[in-house]
């Protein structure tokens, strides 16, 4: 199981804590080159079928850029950019642990999706602990969304923002997220992202 990859440290090329850099309170792992059979598979499966959203956005928002077919080829934009860390990812919560609202931005070149899978489920392994998405819509107040997803499932989002049809055209709105507080238990997610960082 994904999760009991947690304390392997020849899978990962750095341990970050959250609290020394005020990003919250918890743990993330990221995965090193080569990735873990399984999470490769997903990255690449994942970024296949998520390409042709991700290009339609860009239209919709006034940037026509195709994004590659498949995920070598966008990972090779992100290399010549110098973006050349794998951003996979193993988080892990535990009782009073959070991730404060963020963006998971790592260099000039990012693909508009990630994906969250749940590891544990709420209401076993741990309480609290929700995924929060705040979006910020230009002139109106942000709006809260709050999910709690079953162990197993996969949960979509923004990197950074996504169009939205007004009278007038596309605009976009900005999304933040974030993990409230746990109030007890352990949690862990694993993160996919497609860009690689600097």
């Amino acid at each position: 199981m994904i999760s009991g990859w947690y304390d392997n440290d020849n899978l990962f090329r750095s341990r970050i804590e959250m609290a020394r850099y005020r990003f919250g309170k918890g743990e993330y792992k990221y995965f090193a080159y080569p990735l873990p059979g399984i999470v490769s598979e997903l990255r690449e499966a994942l970024y296949r079928g998520l390409t042709p959203i991700a290009s339609e956005w860009m239209r919709d928002l006034g940037q026509p850029k195709d994004f590659p077919p498949d995920l070598q080829s966008f990972l090779k934009l992100c290399h010549s950019s110098g973006q050349k860390r794998p951003t996979p990812i193993l988080l892990q919560y535990r009782t009073g642990d959070f991730n404060c609202l963020h963006q998971d931005l790592y260099g000039e070149i990012f693909f508009p999706f990630q994906v969250i899978f749940a590891l544990s489920q709420q209401g076993k392994h741990y309480d609290g602990g929700e995924l929060v998405l705040v979006e910020q819509r230009p002139r109106a107040q942000s709006t809260p969304h709050v999910i709690v997803p079953k162990r197993g499932e996969a949960i979509v989002i923004t990197t950074r923002h996504h169009p939205i049809r007004g009278v007038r055209g596309f605009y976009r709105a900005n999304v933040h997220h974030g993990v409230s507080a746990l109030h007890t238990g352990s949690r862990h997610t694993l993160g996919i992202l497609f860009h690689d960082a600097k």
